[in-house]
């Protein structure tokens, strides 16, 4: 276990790192943080943080840089959430209440997201295997086709046509919505087939082929849409960063345009807590150089999709985690009122 003066020592040289992009000397500790102890202090205490692998000199005439280790001891122990201000609080409300639906709201997200932390944004789409069942409405456009709308607790609509093998009567139609959405109102997707199975029992013989029919595409519509979907914005604020990664900045592009690993690294993010992926803590050795802060996201406790950001490991953590937390916060609330 470090002691509490050199865990001081490792926090005031992450944030100056951070701050000041310059490897950091004993000297420039002192003269900055009230650590009480002598410049030759601080300096057996950074032999030792180095000798434990929590920070590292790039070269021979350097300070010293905070390794994935030390990055990693500063987010479990030393950072807090920064909380947004007030006005930065109200300017997201302000713009997330302007969303239309929810490809509005996920496009905003992204946008927000990559303006307040000035990383690259990914959001997820509300998955629908996660999603439960608000309402489900079924209009009459002829005698024998229908429109059945399914709508989600996120917000997603979903509207497949219905040919009828026969028509059905208005008093049958309006049974059949009735009873089904008796059925499966407020309930998980995956519950839906075992909750319809013998509803058609309910009809007359004549109609069952029909409502049968209806129900098929309902349960169609359930699974077909289960494929994730996710937004990335904010690319081109890794060119700021260029001297962040070692070598060239390809390898972390390459890497966000496999959709695959973007939603590995947010899927590691599971119900509606925070993780924070550190350099090679994330297996895709492309973004070997970035960190990755995420979080679920959903209007109920639990989460429905995920949201974050990539970014150089010489990340402002607490600023980043307080952005993605309350996006996501805000973001959730707007799904349960929509």
């Amino acid at each position: 276990m470090l002691s509490e003066r050199r865990l001081e020592v490792l926090r005031a040289i992450v944030q100056d790192y951070v701050g000041t992009e310059e490897p950091v000397g004993s000297k420039a500790l002192t003269e900055r943080h009230n650590l009480q102890v002598s410049p030759a202090t601080v300096r057996n205490d950074m032999a030792a943080l180095e000798d434990d692998g929590f920070i590292a000199q790039p070269h021979k005439s350097a300070g010293r840089v905070p390794t994935d280790k030390g990055y990693r001891l500063f987010v479990d122990k030393l950072a807090g959430v920064k909380p947004l201000s007030s006005p930065e609080r109200r300017a997201i409300q302000n713009f997330l209440d302007g969303a239309v639906d929810l490809d509005d709201v996920v496009g905003r997200t992204v946008r927000l997201l990559a303006q307040l932390t000035r990383q690259v944004a990914v959001v997820q789409y509300p998955s629908l295997t996660r999603s439960t069942v608000r309402h489900v409405e079924l209009l009459s456009l002829a005698p024998a086709r229908l429109m059945l709308v399914l709508i989600t607790d996120t917000g997603r609509v979903e509207q497949r046509l219905v040919d009828c093998p026969a028509p059905l009567g208005e008093t049958t139609v309006a049974d059949l919505r009735a009873r089904l959405n008796s059925c499966v109102t407020g309930q998980r997707f995956a519950e839906v087939p075992r909750l319809v199975q013998d509803l058609p029992e309910a009809f007359d013989a004549e109609d069952r082929g029909t409502i049968s029919l209806v129900l098929a595409t309902l349960l169609e519509t359930l699974v077909e849409e289960t494929e994730e979907r996710l937004i990335i914005g904010g690319t081109a604020n890794l060119t700021r960063f260029g001297h962040d990664f070692p070598l060239t900045i390809r390898p972390v592009l390459e890497a966000l345009e496999e959709q695959v690993v973007l939603l590995k690294l947010l899927g590691e993010a599971t119900e509606s807590g925070m993780t924070v992926r550190i350099g090679h803590e994330n297996a895709h050795e492309g973004l070997s150089s970035t960190s990755v802060v995420s979080v679920g996201y959903g209007s109920g406790e639990e989460a429905v999709a995920k949201l974050g950001v990539v970014g150089p490991t010489r990340m402002d953590y607490p600023g980043t985690m307080g952005a993605v937390r309350a996006v996501a916060r805000y973001v959730g609330q707007i799904l349960a009122e929509s």
